[in-house]
């Protein structure tokens, strides 16, 4: 393993491409919030005596010039389903949407939800996604210290709460980019599941990572030989199995809630797929190397 130490910049130079496309993904587009964040209403609905499911154009037109919605977003779902997403409307303008799909289309059409949500509701969701992320990282860094308080040579115990931070900040945006990209070309939304995934991702990078780091540790105390790449390389060899199975293990799961589960659960597991797939790389190749750039960057090595 000591090759994947000495490739290092191979490793750091893939990572910033990959972040920095991210970004630029999510400055370009966005992210496309569902009505949890944004506000409105969503109604999901299933034609249940036609053949062919109207196309978008056709349902938005449809309400349109019946004067129900002048704004409202259609995206056909599964092989006879469909989800309006529009603004705020109270339960007669809902009932009034639902007695024209049936007059126009289906007489028979069964509606599967209806949720509808203030913007108020959901600028304070926003906020509180925020903070939560915030006091999840705080809360790392001072747990990692802590736990690698009896190493302080030859990097200081809370650089490995620094680098893990590093680690996950890595994993989020690559999957906020890759949101982002699947919102502007599919309509994948960032829904409330969605956020419980981001920090599921997070509490599981840095699990994968602290794994290493606490091998690490054990090398270090027992047989640290003064030179810390032999150790970190030894230390990713000993749990690069582990490591890699119990997320293979994982994402074979999340592939089947992916493929057998809901359209409401689609999105947590594929946030959840692309984030431990991307944090067991960020740990082995991304985490482990950044321990030999802080160590060679000490101001007092000598």
């Amino acid at each position: 393993m000591i090759e994947v130490i000495k490739m290092r910049k191979i490793w750091f130079t893939f990572s910033g491409i990959l972040v920095a496309l991210s970004i630029g993904a999510l400055i370009v587009w966005g992210l496309n919030f569902s009505i949890d964040f944004s506000g409105g209403s969503l109604m999901e609905v299933t034609f249940s005596s036609v053949e062919v499911t109207p196309s978008s154009a056709e349902v938005t037109q449809s309400l349109a010039n019946a004067g129900i919605l002048e704004s409202v977003f259609f995206q056909p779902s599964g092989e006879n389903g469909g989800i309006l997403r529009f603004q705020e409307v109270s339960e007669d303008k809902h009932q009034e949407i639902l007695s024209h799909l049936r007059t126009e289309y289906d007489e028979n059409i069964v509606e599967e939800r209806f949720d509808s949500i203030g913007p108020s509701v959901g600028q304070e969701l926003k906020e509180k996604t925020v903070n939560a992320i915030i006091i999840a990282l705080i809360a790392i860094i001072l747990y990692i210290t802590w736990a690698f308080r009896k190493i302080s040579k030859p990097v200081a115990s809370w650089k490995y709460g620094v680098i893990a931070v590093i680690a996950l900040f890595h994993d989020v945006i690559i999957v906020l980019g890759i949101f982002a990209v699947l919102g502007k070309f599919y309509q994948v939304e960032i829904t409330a599941p969605f956020i419980a995934a981001l920090l599921t991702i997070l509490g599981y990078s840095v699990n994968d990572t602290i794994v290493i780091f606490d091998r690490v540790r054990e090398n270090l105390l027992k047989h640290f030989e003064g030179d810390l790449q032999i150790t970190v390389a030894k230390s990713i060899g000993e749990s690069v199995t582990r490591s890699v199975n119990s997320s293979l293990t994982t994402i074979f799961v999340l592939f089947a809630i992916f493929l057998l589960g809901g359209s409401t659960i689609r999105s947590f597991s594929l946030a959840l797929i692309i984030g431990i797939t991307i944090g067991t790389y960020s740990s082995l190749f991304l985490a482990s190397p950044l321990l030999i750039v802080f160590e060679k960057f000490r101001p007092n090595r000598k």
